[in-house]
């Protein structure tokens, strides 16, 4: 590898995955290593490091390093936020406070929800008033907001949220005074509703703005703190982040819009199905990516993922438009645990990367998911992270014995019973993320990656009656390989409610002037026009409803044919969502969308490769339907042509797959590991 190098780096819980593409010839190369959670910028420039010397290229011939991070994400699930205040319109000072009274428990007593981010003593209104056509009703006074600052300063904040009413109507007031506050407080971070979330729905736009001045901060420090590393090991390329929307932004732009970060990491693993749903011909896939920690879940459906406007984490409404995902806590290392009334229960909680899971050596001391994969034979201690860590079977059944006492079973029957609990909790939350969107699984086929994914996928497979599973070459670091070929996203909103029939002229209006916008990001890039895509679509909804779903507007075309084309479609997205259309009822709008996609070069992969030579599978003790058997293990760049049928294991650098009976698995032509059930 002598020429130009792209790398791609997903940084998990546990561990981080890199993938390297060589830009002459189109290869990709896989490498994992241990993530460094008290700063992952050092886990990310070692395993670079490492993967130059194991693969020969030289850092310097580094052209991109595209890069997905959790460091958004954990900071607001561990409550790692500096302090900060809110500045909105006098009398909605308690917005944040009150939120959303939806029950997501219909049979708790009482109500639980998340704490508010910013307390309400330091939430300050100013008088000032917008209405919702963005007329002034009442003028801004300067001097309270001045007053404002005076009390935001006491009060020790580092970074303020400024929301008024109906800003995304007119920003006027909003900007104005965000202008203030940076004169009266230097060095605070300072976010505008109008910048990060020109949306209506008061309380979701206040949650995003807060999110996204809580996170200034935190992204800021990370990103000066990556880009000194990465320049003093001479890696001054360009860096690009993953956004939860799928494509990548500067880090500038990462520093001042970081809640569009909050789903970095998981969005690779849906680029990349949405990448191999094409590549497979299979239009209908269920992406499944179980690392360490979390367990991430999209939908390809007829060959696209979706998308969705509003979001959420740890209770926090997100209103930015994102990959639409569901994730729970199960990974490899989710800590099985004993309730009092005498359940067997997996997680949420991970023994993550430090100090891991018992079988790891490093001090862990609680049965994980790879624990009982390990007691069960389903995973080779001497071949674990392709030979760069030897597993203790020994200390694993040692985490496993006081559970195994406390419910009075063997070591081996509470793997086992690990086993059950995880792949149970992995079905329903794929059942939920189909059935909510009206969906069957037996139109789907399940596609696995992720480290920990494959000895779970066939069995989790059969409980959905799905009876295909896909393991694709680069299983453990596809999220990593997904964002290797992302592009720069940008997101543009303009809101207008109001009848779709007869818009089309203010729409045209909206989408000159978004487009206008949509070039000054691309130039501040520094994308080609060539390079450059503009893609529209409308928020949606029946009169009367308060909820709306995206269609795509072709062409930035809004004729009255095609506005009438737009609203049969909106009826056909309805009823396959929701099992009824209305269509005698009138269309309404809600937003204006633009996503303004800057293609970054990709080289094309290399055709007709020789594969390995075909070799003979070992064999080794597993334990299988309650018994210990010898099972075949096929080496997964040695199967050739061979069939290997359950039970079976198939084994890689860094991860298994597991077949069990009744299940056959073979290479296809694509070059994916292909499962099937047997009739």
């Amino acid at each position: 590898m002598t020429t130009s190098v792209r790398i791609a780096v997903d940084i998990g819980g546990t561990f981080t995955d890199i993938e390297v593409l060589d830009g002459a010839t189109g290869l990709v190369h896989q490498f994992k290593t241990p993530s460094t959670p008290r700063d992952p910028s050092v886990g990310l420039i070692e395993g670079i490091r490492q993967a130059s010397r194991k693969f020969g290229f030289d850092t310097a011939h580094i052209e991109q390093i595209l890069h997905g991070t959790t460091i958004a994400t954990n900071a607001v699930l561990e409550r790692k936020l500096p302090d900060g205040a809110v500045l909105t319109t006098a009398g909605f000072e308690d917005v944040l406070a009150i939120g959303r009274h939806g029950r997501r428990d219909v049979y708790a007593i009482t109500l639980s929800p998340p704490p508010p981010l910013v307390p309400r003593r330091h939430a300050f209104g100013v008088i000032e008033r917008m209405r919702a056509d963005g007329s002034v009703e009442t003028a801004l006074d300067e001097a309270s907001v001045r007053a404002a600052a005076v009390r935001i300063r006491q009060a020790g904040a580092s970074a303020v949220a400024v929301c008024f009413l109906h800003a995304y109507a007119n920003p006027a007031h909003e900007r104005r005074a965000g202008a203030i506050l940076a004169e009266e407080l230097p060095g605070v971070a300072i976010s505008l509703s109008s910048d990060i979330s020109l949306e209506i729905r008061e309380y979701e736009r206040l949650s995003t703005t807060v999110l996204n001045a809580l996170l200034m901060p935190v992204v800021s420090v990370y990103a000066a703190s990556l880009e000194s590393r990465l320049r003093e090991a001479s890696l001054t390329r360009q860096i690009y982040l993953v956004q939860s929307n799928g494509g990548v932004s500067g880090l500038a732009k990462a520093a001042r819009e970081p809640a569009r970060l909050l789903l970095s990491g998981p969005s690779g693993g849906a680029a990349a199905a949405r990448r191999l749903a094409a590549a497979l011909n299979e239009p209908n896939l269920i992406a499944v990516d179980m690392g360490g920690t979390s367990f991430d879940i999209s939908v390809v459906h007829q060959g696209a993922v979706a998308t969705v406007n509003e979001g959420e984490i740890d209770g926090l409404p997100v209103r930015l438009p994102m990959v639409e995902m569901r994730t729970i806590g199960a990974g490899g290392g989710s800590i099985a645990w004993v309730d009092n009334g005498g359940r067997l229960r997996i997680g949420p909680h991970s023994a993550g990367a430090v100090p891991g899971p018992a079988c790891y050596g490093r001090g862990g001391l609680e049965l994980t998911v790879t624990d009982a994969n390990l007691i069960l034979g389903r995973l080779d201690a001497q071949a674990f992270m392709g030979g760069a860590m030897t597993l203790d079977r020994d200390k694993a059944v040692t985490a496993a014995t006081p559970l195994a006492q406390a419910l009075g079973l063997s070591v081996e029957e509470i793997a086992a019973g690990v086993i059950a609990v995880i792949n149970s909790n992995l079905s329903t939350a794929i059942r939920l993320s189909l059935f909510e969107k009206g969906l069957d699984p037996d139109d789907f086929a399940l596609l696995s990656f992720g480290g920990a994914g494959g000895v779970h996928a066939c069995e989790v497979a059969e409980d959905l009656g799905v009876n295909r599973v896909i393991f694709p070459e680069h299983a453990s670091t596809l999220s990593a390989w997904g964002i290797l070929w992302s592009d720069i996203t940008h997101d543009l909103t303009t809101t207008d409610i109001g009848p779709l029939e007869g818009a089309g002229e203010k729409l045209a209006r909206h989408a000159a002037r978004m487009t206008v916008e949509a070039e000054r990001l691309f130039a501040e890039d520094g994308t080609p026009e060539a390079a450059r895509e503009l893609r529209f679509s409308l928020d949606l909804r029946y009169a009367g409803q308060a909820f709306d779903l995206p269609v795509p507007v072709e062409g930035a075309d809004f004729s009255p044919l095609a506005l009438a084309e737009i609203a049969r479609r909106f009826h056909a997205v309805h009823h396959q969502r929701f099992s009824y259309d209305e269509p005698q009822i009138a269309v309404e709008m809600v937003a204006l969308r633009l996503a303004a996609i800057g293609r970054l070069p990709k080289p094309v992969p290399p055709q007709g490769t020789d594969r390995p030579a075909r070799t003979a599978p070992g064999m080794r003790p597993v334990h299988v339907d309650g018994r210990i058997q010898d099972v075949a293990v096929f080496e997964r760049g040695g199967m050739a042509d061979q069939v290997a049928r359950g039970p079976a294991i198939v084994s890689e650098t860094y991860t298994s797959s597991y077949i069990p009976p009744g299940w056959s698995a073979a290479i296809g032509s694509s070059g994916a590991l292909i499962a099937r059930r047997l009739a």
